[in-house]
């Protein structure tokens, strides 16, 4: 059985091995990812937005259960779902909010409009002994605030961050916390959807068909994560259509 302590200890090696700090930096500041991982999925966005031009249909932003999508098996699901769109996927493996909003001040709001930003971001500033919520939704609250700033035509798609381990646990309740200050972002531009309920079974427990190490997707989870939203997103992408 894959424990909460077990997905802490592999997330903290991988922190230690890729070089950037699993907590303490505050959510609000941009920070510079440094390790070839992040610098070179960075990179690779830049290429995939300066392919699509001045037009996306969506954006989906988030770290590595966005970047996900993009790995075998997945990336079918993807394109099933949106690929008769202009879309991008916008995910780096490891990221916090503080690297979404530095990757968002250099360049990835840039040179093209949008209609819709699918944002999930917020699980890996839930780790470490003393996370605290208020902090990790200021966190989200900036990217969502820099996105209207940069992208003012585009509509917003905030999502919950997912729930981790195999039975609940108290990671669970961080990011409940965490998205219950979240969904007060909702209005205006910003609808925001609470999905982490769908990726439990009824006894609470989360299957490895959804979620093979309690914490990424398999393809049976993204699927459940694209039929929650595939409605909301047509509704917001119609909305866009007369601007």
């Amino acid at each position: 059985m894959v424990t909460r302590s077990k997905v802490m200890a592999v997330f903290i090696v991988t922190a230690s091995l890729f070089g950037f700090a699993a907590a303490e930096d505050s959510p609000t500041t941009p920070q510079e990812r440094t390790d070839s991982l992040g610098k070179d999925q960075y990179k690779e966005i830049n290429a995939d937005l300066q392919k699509l031009g001045a037009d996306i249909d969506l954006v989906f932003v988030g770290d590595s259960i966005t970047r996900r999508w993009r790995g075998e098996g997945n990336k079918e699901v993807w394109n099933k779902y949106w690929g008769s769109y202009r879309a991008v996927n916008m995910g780096v493996g490891g990221d916090r909010t503080q690297n979404v909003l530095w990757r968002l001040k250099h360049g990835q709001l840039d040179g093209y409009q949008a209609r819709v930003f699918v944002v999930m971001i917020g699980t890996n500033n839930c780790w470490g002994s003393n996370p605290v919520p208020e902090d990790v939704a200021a966190g989200v609250k900036s990217i969502i605030d820099l996105i209207q700033t940069k992208q003012p035509k585009a509509k917003i798609l905030l999502l919950s961050i997912l729930p981790v381990g195999q039975k609940p646990n108290p990671g669970r309740k961080t990011r409940d916390a965490v998205n219950k200050r979240i969904s007060q972002f909702h209005g205006g531009p910003v609808e925001y959807m609470d999905i982490s309920a769908k990726f439990l079974e009824p006894d609470g427990t989360i299957s490895k068909d959804v979620m093979p190490d309690f914490l990424h997707l398999a393809p049976k989870g993204y699927e459940i994560w694209a039929e929650a939203i595939k409605d909301k997103v047509k509704t917001l992408l119609a909305e866009t259509e007369s601007r």
